[in-house]
Formats: structure tokens, C-alpha cells, sequence
């Protein structure tokens, strides 16, 4: 470590005046990550006795950073894990550079260093730093090594010491990443298999409901011949219920075996009137809904009609299943020169972040919901529609109302 920075500080033969706080976002992943790995301590004690220096540090260095995360002080050096030199006081940001060991026995008998005012800064004589890198070969840090008395460490043994403790920091590094990455791989798999649970339970009873429609009507038109043409409307109803769940069913599957939404894109010039019907048929369907409709969309629009009224139609569906009854729903269309852009907005209960992040995941219904409220499949084909279209579905809650937003490219 080694300063060339005149006003750095006074404190010769110590860190005091040269160091800085981290921030603390920036580097509590690396000393948590130096932390949680219980051989350091060992390693540090046993190249202090091995080499006879005093100071001994794991470091983290980027190309802005010199921080330490673990260190063993025997000399007052004052430095402790959190602490910060400033990077271009260090021989550690060379390492950076060069990816080699810098390794001084003593001082002024260094060809090199003997004038470098840095080592009178730190007060040290004797020096030794190896990098430390990850599996891919990407620099990490350093393992160094200070002490205001020449030592002997320009030897092979020093070396490969410095060598296996530096490679097995790395390692642990790397071991690190891996157990996080299948805990959390684990923990998708868990909140997957819960949310499956769900659907599955989900689809029975949205099934089972136009199930029982045909079965009733067919009873009725069992008893009452005469009875069938007023029942039969009801129950091509629940087919095409059926339909379009199996439907459903289907886009799922398209979006997570990576064949994509199918969409078949046309110069849609009426496609402001089309949302309007499904704006109405809701209404009908939905008497009880506050439904606010403004559409500011002329001339064509470079989409798939169906699959943007099924947008439309899932939005609504949402809102009116979730959202607070009584409040007004708002659906607006409009169409720039660039862009088409569908959004929805009710009000609701409060919704945390994470539940916002997920709304777009095929099973995921938020905690306020009714465990009859769907199969949790809707905005999920929202999101697939939007990306068949090249386009984007965001979602957002502020200040007790949700918002989704659609926007797809106007043009081919």
C-alpha cells in the first residue's frame, strides 16, 4: 500500500489521516462475503507468524476502491475491516493493473522502491501483495502484508504461502457465489411449486364452474324438452368459458417452453372501437363497475387486435376482480406517431414492492386476494402479448392506487 498524495495526512507509519468511510452499499457485500469466511482470520495469524510482519489484510480493490475487509494488526496500523484507502495511494491498484505479486524484503535495499516516498508515508520496510481472483480469472483484491521492519519474504515459501491463501480466498469467494445462487434458485423453485399448488386449485373451481352451468342446463332440458332453447345460450356461455381457459393454458405453455405468444400483426385502422366494445361488454357484464373509458387513438395501429383486446379484457378483469369497489376504474388508449399505449389504474389495497415486481408471474396473486380470484394467469398473458408486439407491460402503485401500462411500437 503506498501513498503519493501530499496532503493524504501526517500520520506516518500508521493509516491515521488516510483513510476514508466506505459507503456502505459499496462494500457490504465484500465484507460480508470476507466475513462469512471463518479460515481468514487463520490465514492472517498465520502470515503474521510465518513472515514475522505485523500487519496482514484482505483487500478489496475495483478501479475506484482500495478497501479493507479483513485485517490483523499486531503494529497499530490502525486499520480495520470497513476502512478505505484512497486508491491511488496504493500499490494494490498497480496490482490492479498488472495482476502480478509486488514483494519488498527491505526497503532501501529495493533497486526499485528504495525512493519511493510511499513506503516512508506507510512506514514500512518490508512489503508483500499477491492478487486474488476469482474462478474466471477476473481480479478480486489482494492479500498483503506490511511491516516497519525488514522481513524476509522475497523467498519461494513466502510466495507460494501468499499464493495458497490468496487462491483459497478466491475459491471461497466463488464457493460463496454458488451456494447463494442455489439457495435462491431453491427458493424460486419452492415459491413455483406453492404458487402451481395454487393455480391447480385455481383452475379446478374456474372449470368446475361452467361444469355445473352445462350439467345444470342439461338437467333442465332432461325434464323439460321445451325448456332447452332458454337454457341452451347459458351453456354455449360456459363452453366458450371453458375455451377460454384452455386457452390460457395454452399461452402459458407458449411463454415458458420459449415459443412466444403467437400474435398476428395487421394495420388495425379500428382498433380504438374494438377496445370500446370490450369497455362496454364489461359494464354489461359488471354493472357494479365504475369503469372510466377515454380513447385517443387515430389511424392504424401495427398490431394483433384479438391479442390487444385480450390485453384489454385481462386489465379490467383485473381491476375489477382486486380492485376497491366502488372507486372508478380508468382505462385510457392513446397513440403517438412512435408508440400505442394501453393503461388501467384503480384503487386497491397497498401492495408491497415485491408483490408489485411479481404481479407479471404466471400463478402470483397478491395476498389481498380471495383464493377464488382466478388462476393468476392474466397479466401474465398481458405481459407475454406485450412482448409478442415488441413492446413492454410495467406496473406500478403509488399512494393506494395500481397502475399497469402497456406500449407497444405503433409501426412494423
Amino acid at each position: 500500500m503506498t501513498s503519493n498524495s501530499k496532503d493524504a495526512g501526517t500520520g506516518e507509519g500508521t493509516a491515521e489521516g488516510l483513510t476514508r468511510a466506505a459507503p456502505a452499499a459499496a462494500i457490504e457485500a465484500d465484507l460480508a462475503a470476507i466475513a462469512s469466511v471463518a479460515a481468514v482470520p487463520q490465514m492472517l495469524e498465520v502470515i503474521c507468524r510465518t513472515t514475522g510482519m505485523g500487519f496482514a489484510a484482505v483487500a478489496r480493490v475495483t478501479d475506484a476502491q482500495w478497501v479493507c475487509c479483513a485485517s490483523r494488526d499486531e503494529i497499530g496500523f490502525g486499520l480495520q475491516p470497513g476502512g478505505e484507502l484512497v486508491l491511488e495511494t496504493t500499490l494494490c491498484n498497480e496490482i490492479r493493473q498488472h495482476h502480478q505479486p509486488v514483494v519488498i524484503d527491505d526497503v532501501p535495499a529495493s533497486p526499485l522502491y528504495c525512493e519511493h516516498h510511499t513506503p516512508a508515508r506507510y512506514g514500512f520496510r518490508s512489503y508483500i501483495s499477491v492478487p486474488i481472483f476469482r474462478g474466471d480469472r477476473s481480479f478480486w483484491g489482494t492479500l498483503c502484508a506490511i511491516d516497519p521492519k525488514p522481513a524476509r519474504v522475497e523467498t519461494a515459501e513466502a510466495r507460494g504461502m501468499f499464493r495458497l491463501f490468496a487462491d483459497l480466498v478466491g475459491f471461497h469467494l466463488d464457493a460463496q457465489d454458488r451456494l447463494h445462487a442455489s439457495e435462491s434458485a431453491l427458493r424460486h423453485e419452492t415459491d413455483t411449486a406453492r404458487r402451481r399448488e395454487q393455480f391447480v386449485a385455481a383452475l379446478g373451481h374456474d372449470i368446475r364452474t361452467p361444469l355445473q352451468a352445462i350439467a345444470g342446463g342439461l338437467a333442465v332440458i332432461e325434464r323439460a324438452p321445451d325448456q332447452g332453447a332458454r337454457v341452451t345460450p347459458l351453456m354455449r356461455r360456459s363452453l366458450d368459458r371453458i375455451g377460454e381457459l384452455v386457452e390460457d393454458l395454452m399461452d402459458l405453455a407458449r411463454g415458458q417452453l420459449g415459443t412466444g405468444m403467437r400474435v398476428s400483426p395487421v394495420h388495425c385502422e379500428d382498433l380504438g372501437q374494438r377496445l370500446a366494445r370490450i369497455v362496454d361488454e364489461t359494464r354489461a357484464a359488471r354493472p357494479d363497475a365504475r369503469i372510466e373509458f377515454e380513447c385517443r387513438v387515430d389511424g392504424p395501429v401495427w398490431c394483433d387486435p384479438a391479442r390487444i383486446v385480450q390485453v384489454a379484457a385481462n386489465l379490467l378483469g383485473n381491476a375489477v376482480t382486486h380492485g376497491t369497489p366502488g372507486q372508478p376504474i380508468a382505462v385510457r388508449a392513446t397513440a403517438s406517431a412512435q408508440a400505442f399505449e394501453l393503461t388501467s389504474s384503480n384503487a386497491g389495497p397497498p401492495m408491497a414492492a415485491a408483490e408489485v415486481a411479481a404481479l407479471f408471474k404466471p400463478y402470483f396473486r397478491p395476498a389481498t386476494s380471495s383464493k377464488s380470484s382466478g388462476m393468476g394467469l392474466g397479466l401474465y398473458i398481458v405481459s407475454e402479448i406485450a412482448k409478442a408486439h415488441r413492446g413492454t407491460a410495467t406496473a406500478s402503485a403509488e399512494r393506494g392506487e395500481l397502475t399497469f401500462t402497456v406500449r407497444i411500437p405503433r409501426h412494423a
